[in-house]
């Protein structure tokens, strides 16, 4: 992890990530369901991809198990893919027909890969609505999980 920005001005909570692997390799943990699952989410929520469209009007539906066995769904709706650079999509709660659940409000997740020093930068942006909506999504330490999402790439990129 290189750093963590919440600008609250602009309603964006940025992480950016340096990796010792080309920009090819970091997009297959996007783009291989499986290793999607080996990383997104926190390590104590591993997640479950269930459908995986990364295409322009695709979507991803998914869950992430808890300690106690406890499922929470999500769901991606993609707006834009340009691999191996970048992805754009809406990050909705869901239920568990993968149906959006509003019970959280929803942001729009945009991530880059750049070649950056011998590796990749990948820079996943947040953007929010509303300070409402960005406090209340704060408010559940999506920052902490994400962060701590991210921080087992490393690990997965050198298996």
């Amino acid at each position: 992890m290189t750093s963590i920005d919440k600008d609250f001005e602009a309603l964006t909570l940025t992480l950016v990530a340096d990796f010792d692997a080309s920009t090819d390799k970091v997009w297959e943990l996007w783009a291989d369901p499986r290793k999607l699952e080996r990383w997104w989410g926190p390590p104590t929520h591993p997640a479950t991809m269930v459908d995986h469209d990364l295409t322009p009007g695709g979507r991803v539906f998914y869950y992430m198990t808890g300690p106690e066995g406890e499922k929470f769904h999500g769901l991606w709706q993609f707006l834009a893919v340009d691999p191996p650079k970048s992805l754009e999509f809406v990050d909705s709660f869901a239920n568990a027909d993968g149906e959006i659940d509003d019970v959280l409000p929803p942001y729009i997740a945009h991530v880059e890969l750049t070649a950056s020093d011998g590796g990749t930068r990948m820079e996943l942006r947040a953007s929010f609505d509303t300070r409402e909506q960005m406090d209340q999504l704060l408010g559940i330490q999506m920052d902490v999980g994400m962060q701590q999402a991210m921080s087992q790439i490393d690990a997965l990129l050198a298996g």
